[in-house]
């Protein structure tokens, strides 16, 4: 899950960048891009891993 949202901001940043569109420091591209492998980082490290959907208890 954590991977799909890195995903959604790397792609966010690409496409500021792409347009070359003057964004805030927040909303910068490289600032986008350091969240996402933050997240990225976050996500290899195994947190969340272990969730499971409302269907699948035991």
């Amino acid at each position: 899950m954590l991977a799909f949202v890195a995903a959604a901001l790397f792609f966010i940043a690409f496409i500021l960048h792409a347009t070359e569109t003057s964004t805030e420091v927040l909303f910068a591209p490289m600032s986008l891009m350091l969240f996402g492998l933050t997240i990225l980082a976050v996500h290899l490290a195994g947190v969340g891993a272990n969730w499971t959907g409302r269907g699948r208890r035991r």
